[in-house]
């Protein structure tokens, strides 16, 4: 046996050790914040922040120990489709719990749901003018755009202040 594979076995093994544990370690604060944290949007980051990573460390930990690339590759997908799937579940949790009045609006530094969800149901209700309806040139769609100061583009798609003629 060569001595090196030895060496570079023990060292895969210590770092799949402190990535199982750290992992769990993840894993565990996670439970315990959705037990412990006070409200909806607070227990939702806690299921799904600490969750994610401590999966994806005990996956490496786990593709580390077992050195198979069938294996590796089967928890690469699997970590994959956490981080595609999860960021979508909270979001949609987030918005089910705002709609149903289990957030507490009070602790938001940023309320733009409450806006938004007022202008669908006016929307909804027929409380909306024609031209926003139908599109016309000129209007938004019954979009509200932010004011960010710059004065627009003239008629050739220029900044209005830029100088020289249009082409």
């Amino acid at each position: 046996m060569d001595p090196n594979t030895g060496l570079w076995d023990t060292i895969a093994d210590v770092v799949s050790a402190v990535f199982l544990l750290c992992g769990a370690f993840l894993a565990f604060a996670a439970g315990v914040g959705v037990v412990r944290f006070p409200d909806l949007l607070a227990r939702m980051h806690a299921a799904t922040k600490p969750q994610v990573l401590g999966l994806i460390l005990v996956l490496a930990g786990l593709s580390l120990r077992l050195r198979s690339w069938g294996a590796v590759a089967t928890l690469f997908l699997v970590v994959v489709f956490q981080l595609l799937t999860s960021p979508v579940a909270a979001h949609m949790v987030g918005r089910a719990g705002y709609r149903t009045g289990k957030v507490r609006t009070d602790l938001l530094v940023v309320d733009e749901l409450t806006r938004d969800q007022e202008a669908a149901e006016r929307e909804d209700s027929g409380e909306h003018d024609d031209a926003d309806r139908h599109g016309e040139p000129g209007t938004t769609g019954g979009v509200e755009l932010a004011d960010t100061g710059d004065p627009g583009p003239d008629d050739a798609g220029r900044p209005a202040d830029a100088e020289g003629p249009a082409r």
